[in-house]
């Protein structure tokens, strides 16, 4: 089974944000999957602590809401 984490993400305010962290929880190894909204995300793979990563470097605050 493919590991989901949901983190919520702070500081995003338009599409163009919510676009943006898709396509950079997407680029993280071992993600085969990431919803994003304002807000929140749901991703399926990857490691929570590089996802996590991949989301503040981007300028964005990112907490972890639950890890299935």
């Amino acid at each position: 089974m493919t590991p989901t984490t949901i983190l919520a993400i702070k500081g995003m305010t338009c599409e163009g944000c919510v676009n943006a962290v898709r396509r950079i929880l997407l680029a993280v190894p071992g993600v085969s999957d990431a919803s994003v909204t304002l807000g929140r995300a749901e991703i399926s793979g990857g490691e929570t602590a590089r996802l996590m990563e991949a989301v503040r470097d981007a300028g964005f605050g990112a907490e972890i809401l639950a890890t299935e």
